[in-house]
């Protein structure tokens, strides 16, 4: 899959939703200097590409769950896609990454009780095919949150899509 192709004008639109995903279409027509139609066109034409979406982020205290748990998972190198996979077919589970360093996966997952997460940890995914060593850390306060985060502004054309 290749790159979006991308212009001036819709990174200038990304920004501005980035800011408020809820001012109006006229406002951001006023501040881009184009018109309301342009505006609209390029919303819709981004989101049906699925470079954008809309959503409400919720906070921690709309969670049934409020503690959070990092999974760090040492899986065999051949299998770690698909022990990636499989992993975040997991309810319980809230993310999923492939990462470098001292794990090769790493799981986020919020919990209500240290035994449902031991069964996800050990009795889930330690038992999967592949999985050589899970080691699990609570967070015990949360200095610093950025549901943010997560926002993506470019993709790398040189990067492996999907990795």
């Amino acid at each position: 899959m290749s790159a979006p192709q991308l212009d001036d004008l819709d990174r200038q639109l990304i920004e501005v939703l980035a800011r408020d995903a809820r001012v109006s279409n006229r406002k951001i027509a006023g501040e881009l200097g184009v018109t309301e139609g342009t505006v609209r066109g390029r919303i819709k034409r981004l989101q049906q590409e699925g470079l954008i979406s809309f959503t409400a982020i919720t906070s921690f205290g709309m969670a049934a769950s409020t503690r959070m748990a990092f999974i760090g998972v040492q899986a065999e190198v051949s299998e770690v896609r698909d022990v990636a996979r499989r992993i975040s077919e997991l309810d319980a589970v809230n993310a999923v990454m492939i990462t470098m360093g001292r794990f090769n996966i790493l799981a986020i997952c919020l919990f209500d009780s240290l035994d449902s997460l031991l069964e996800v940890a050990s009795d889930q995914i330690l038992a999967l095919p592949g999985v050589h060593h899970v080691e699990t850390s609570i967070a015990v306060k949360t200095v610093k949150y950025n549901a943010r985060v997560v926002r993506i502004t470019e993709i790398d054309a040189g990067a492996d899509e999907g990795d």
